[in-house]
């Protein structure tokens, strides 16, 4: 199924991804929306019963896999990852949570 055929909304792209990535892990992840102003902006990142602190934390080894399930090529950030509030970014995160080629990259938008 393309992207174009998919409900990109929020909340739909949340569910996509956090599903991916726990079939390809086979541990749950914590997928979440932004709120207030950071409304359509995603995170991604360990759940709370695994964070390394109150503040929500990964572990090194978290931050690597999550990088790794993603393909980043490095781990991610210890907060997790940020995805910004444009159809391309989810494009981009979908891809790379079903470990599919990633065929569109997330470009800056005018208040990136």
């Amino acid at each position: 199924m393309s992207y174009d055929q998919i409900d990109a909304t929020r909340d739909a792209v949340i569910r996509r991804i956090r599903s991916a990535l726990k079939a390809r892990s086979g541990k749950s992840w914590s997928v979440t929306g932004g709120r207030g102003t950071a409304w359509g902006w995603i995170t991604i990142k360990s759940p709370p019963a695994r964070a390394l602190n109150q503040y929500g934390s990964m572990t090194d080894a978290e931050a690597l896999e999550l990088g790794q399930l993603l393909g980043l090529g490095h781990a991610c950030h210890l907060q997790g990852v940020s995805i910004a509030a444009y159809s391309d970014y989810r494009q981009e995160y979908i891809q790379r949570a079903e470990g599919k080629p990633v065929t569109v990259v997330g470009q800056p938008g005018y208040w990136d």
